[in-house]
């Protein structure tokens, strides 16, 4: 199950185990007498351009539907694909704390003023080290060093000093649990294992062909071009992909051919392949959502120099149509990086811009099989966890109070605690971490997704990318 240990403190969650659950069964049509396989084809609501496309396909179809196929033995032959366990192999911390700074000494109370005097220290070291015969340049190296901290680090260390404690003992109890039932292995980083490869280019070049949409011709809205439903493995011409929300309303996955690449698409899910410039197809969908996760591209320096993925303003992120989204009293979860600049603008500007009440902060923390931070707790540049802020619409205090009944309140603070993927930006699941705290017939939407969930419409430039076939295995037939 996705949950391991759930404790007043929070939850030990399974990423890997919940996609597993996603339920990546398709139908094995070879398996059927005659060995004839389905014709793909792509089926719409409205004026898609896909129906036409795929019409002689789906009229001279004869072969059993999804999900009522059965094989000469009356029962259903199934590929059944599982994601690749090695990216979740993570059974070392990146960077290995000190002895002192282990989970499992304790919690030591560290004051910013002694996070600051040691790095004085560090630097003052470093600075005696020069002699007299320094160059000019070495000169200003040494005057530079005497500004440790800029604002935003100081800002930093700070937020950091008031979240440790609840961060280390929540965690640590977890992962107590973790070790007691046997999902965490306190020998597992003893053991020797081979580094991780990542398959190099996998994709099509998503942000790519989002780009390349906007020379398409201007979709007609009178259309109401609203939805593709996905009907068998279907090669999808790009223009109606990224036109319509693609939808997979049956009860076993499907598989997308993009560009002559494959993709997974888990059943009762859909989708909105575009970038933030072409939003309106999800507002076409007509949909109203109880929650909405975001995960912006922030700006920040790596990510500049890196060049790994583009990112958006403030200014741009603001944008993004949530109120017309949601539904009264959503719930609306937002990923923020340990940039404190990032938190402020989310409280202060985002959530009031959108008429949202912010209601908790809650964090994701990264955890070795072995049960160790992935980096040390107090490391002054990369931090073990990450932030989600929640808060609800505020609308109707009649509605709000309709819809808020049955549901818990929000708690001011929790803990998500997991092993997370090597791959980057793949975050852990929300679904059953939020699930006592919304109605269970309620619309979920994840803006600037890069995978797929059952039950979920997740839109994005690169919504697909972690859903490409080759990060899967096909695990067996079954029949």
């Amino acid at each position: 199950m996705a949950v391991v240990h759930r404790l007043a403190a929070g939850w030990l969650v399974d990423h890997l185990s919940f996609i597993n659950q996603c339920g990546y069964e398709i139908p094995d049509f070879s398996a059927y007498p005659g060995g004839d396989t389905l014709k793909p084809s792509l089926t719409s609501t409205g004026d898609c351009r896909a129906a036409s496309a795929f019409a002689a396909a789906s009229s001279s179809r004869e072969s059993p539907v999804p999900g009522d196929a059965t094989d000469t033995g009356g029962q259903r032959a199934e590929k059944r694909y599982v994601f690749r366990e090695e990216f979740f192999n993570v059974s070392k911390p990146y960077i290995a704390a000190a002895p002192e700074e282990q989970l499992w000494q304790g919690c030591p109370g560290v004051s910013r003023a002694e996070v600051e005097a040691s790095s004085n220290r560090e630097q003052h070291q470093e600075g005696t080290k020069s002699d007299a015969g320094d160059s000019v340049a070495s000169t200003r190296k040494k005057r530079k060093r005497k500004c440790v901290f800029n604002q935003g680090e100081l800002d930093a260390l700070e937020y950091h000093s008031k979240v440790r404690k609840l961060i280390w003992e929540g965690t640590l109890r977890l992962i107590q649990e973790g070790l007691k039932s046997g999902f965490l292995h306190p020998t597992t980083a003893e053991l020797s294992c081979r580094k991780n490869v990542v398959p190099g280019h996998i994709g099509c070049g998503l942000a790519e062909l989002c780009e390349m949409a906007k020379q398409f011709p201007t979709v007609n809205e009178s259309g109401h071009q609203a939805v593709c439903v996905l009907d068998d493995e279907a090669s999808v011409p790009e223009q109606d992909l990224l036109s319509c929300v693609t939808e997979n309303s049956s009860d076993c996955a499907k598989i997308v051919v993009l560009m002559g690449q494959k993709y997974l698409v888990p059943p009762k899910s859909s989708f909105l392949l575009s970038d933030i410039s072409c939003l309106q197809p999800l507002l076409n969908y007509k949909k109203k959502y109880g929650v909405i996760v975001i995960d912006p591209p922030w700006e920040n320096k790596s990510v500049k120099r890196s060049n790994r993925y583009s990112y958006l303003s403030s200014w741009q992120i603001k944008q993004i149509p949530v109120p017309a989204l949601a539904a009264p009293n959503c719930l609306v979860v937002t990923w923020v990086t340990n940039r404190q600049k990032h938190l402020r603008f989310v409280k202060d500007e985002l959530y009031p811009h959108w008429s949202v009440k912010t209601l908790a902060e809650w964090h994701w923390v990264k955890i070795t099989r072995a049960g160790e931070f992935v980096l040390p707790l107090d490391s002054l540049h990369k931090k073990p966890y990450e932030v989600l802020l929640l808060g609800r619409v505020q609308g109707d205090l009649k509605e709000a109070l309709r819809k808020s009944e049955d549901v818990l309140p929000v708690p001011e603070h929790k803990l998500i605690v997991s092993i997370p993927c090597n791959l980057h930006s793949h975050k852990p699941p929300l679904t059953a971490v939020l699930a006592e705290f919304i109605k269970p017939d309620v619309e979920c939407l994840e803006l600037f997704a890069r995978n797929l969930q059952p039950g979920w419409t997740s839109w994005g430039n690169e919504v697909l990318k972690f859903q490409h076939i080759d990060y899967f295995t096909l695990l067996q037939n079954e029949s």
